[in-house]
């Protein structure tokens, strides 16, 4: 059974999870860097505190990452911002993001790029994530998969962003790009640390550029029912 969409008191909040709460953060969000108005507008509307469980909802809009179960976690504000800010300067009309997780990201995302799909390996993950959106009418195509496989049926994407920390590249994910798309990911560098990595597709050839430091849940591979 499909559930209601959002009541306005639900998508407003109050105490720690209302507009003056959200627009905090987009104040600290712009003073981290964040400049990309669109990315900021969209953060500040969007309800984060209905992505984690109840309990959590007061610290949902900490600059922190928050966890979702599974060991997995909401990543922070920043990078959301961010990582979204990343995606809209390569002005994509089809985007892949591998890792739904909450369903945060791919809320925001959803609402400033055309055509978004979204695989997560864990089910449990998939069909709350799913849940949240369609009460949002987020426009987001989900689906359960082993996110390092891509999206097949879908390519090729014009940026594929991972939201979890791969140690090599999966190459069915390098062939899903179209010939000048981008692939944003966090990559594990031989020393263990974890660097936001932007790979551009050039015709046959990849060129590589180390971003920023992060720190990520490990891509892994599989689906968990």
């Amino acid at each position: 059974m499909l559930l209601p969409k959002l009541s306005p008191n639900e998508l407003r909040g109050r105490g720690m999870t209302s507009q003056r709460t959200r627009d905090r953060m987009v104040e600290r969000l712009e003073q981290q860097g964040i400049q990309d108005a669109r990315v900021l507008d969209v953060m500040a509307a969007e309800p984060r505190h209905l992505f984690v469980d109840e309990a959590l909802a007061h610290r949902a809009y900490e600059d922190t990452a928050l966890p979702i179960g599974f060991g997995q976690t909401l990543s922070q504000p920043l990078t959301v911002a961010r990582m979204t800010e990343l995606v809209l300067r390569a002005n994509p009309t089809r985007v892949l993001e591998v890792g739904t997780g909450s369903g945060y990201q791919t809320l925001i995302l959803s609402r400033l790029v055309p055509m978004l799909y979204s695989v997560e390996r864990i089910q449990a993950l998939h069909q709350r994530a799913a849940e949240r959106l369609w009460r949002l009418g987020a426009p987001a195509t989900l689906a359960v998969a082993d996110g390092g496989e891509g999206w097949q049926e879908a390519a090729p994407f014009d940026v594929i962003l991972l939201t979890a920390c791969a140690q090599t590249l999966p190459e069915a994910l390098l062939e899903q790009l179209n010939h000048d798309g981008v692939l944003i990911a966090p990559l594990e560098e031989p020393d263990g640390s974890q660097w936001l990595t932007q790979i551009k597709r050039i015709g046959s050839a990849f060129e590589k550029r180390r971003l920023e430091p992060v720190r990520f849940v490990p891509l892994l591979q599989g689906v968990v029912d």
